[in-house]
């Protein structure tokens, strides 16, 4: 079982920075592939980044260049640093732990709530 859970949304004016933090309660965290998603209101769940456990990163082309994700294995925390923030980045934005030759490694934190607005 891997327990997520983020902390570091809050309400940010346009063109503001957030970083978001994912902490998981595991002993596989290095062997897991890490995602940030987010929900916005009316829409469906989207990816945003992923971290794989060789550090391969992969971007929404929405969020290029203005977001980064990384990883600390020794923390077992993944994060996202968001600059140049939208009000279309509004959103609940929820961690992921997975592992693509495991099916059964999914979980999901609980999500944190990022809105931006002036």
């Amino acid at each position: 079982q891997v327990q997520l859970v983020e902390s570091g949304g809050g309400l940010v004016q346009p063109g503001g920075s957030l970083r978001l933090s994912c902490a998981a309660s595991t002993s596989i965290f290095s062997i897991l592939t890490m995602g940030w998603y987010r929900q916005a209101p009316g829409k469906q769940r989207e990816l945003v980044a992923t971290i794989a456990s060789g550090g391969t990163t992969n971007y929404a082309d929405s969020v290029k260049g203005r977001f980064t994700i990384a990883r600390d294995n020794a923390e077992n925390t993944v994060y996202l640093q968001m600059n140049s923030l939208k009000p279309e980045d509004t959103a609940v934005y929820y961690c992921r732990a997975s592992n693509p030759y495991f099916s059964n490694l999914n979980y999901w934190g609980q999500g944190t709530q990022v809105t931006v607005s002036s």
